[in-house]
């Protein structure tokens, strides 16, 4: 499902405008956003959980060339499903 059929999904259950469900589903992904760079958690009971994980440094190979190279520490966003919704999907 892609992001404009996911707004014209709950427009229609929740009846309201595909506009306002459109600035809702962008400002809570701005939110989410700005939280997980802030380096906090965003919980959504039921649903789940958002955060930052942090991978180490370490070393690989250029799969072309063969040459070992340095693959830097990152922060990689992570989502965690909820019992709820576990319970939902099975």
């Amino acid at each position: 499902m892609k992001k404009q059929d996911f707004i014209k999904a709950v427009a229609s259950e929740a009846g309201l405008s595909q506009d306002a469900v459109s600035r809702a589903l962008n400002t809570m992904v701005s939110v989410i956003t700005t939280e997980l760079k802030a380096g906090r958690e965003v919980n959504i009971t039921g649903f789940g959980a958002f955060k930052v994980s942090h991978r180490a440094a370490r070393n690989g190979v250029n799969p072309q060339t063969k040459a070992k190279i340095s693959i830097p520490a990152m922060k990689s966003p992570v989502f965690r499903a909820g019992k709820t919704l576990k319970e939902a999907v099975k």
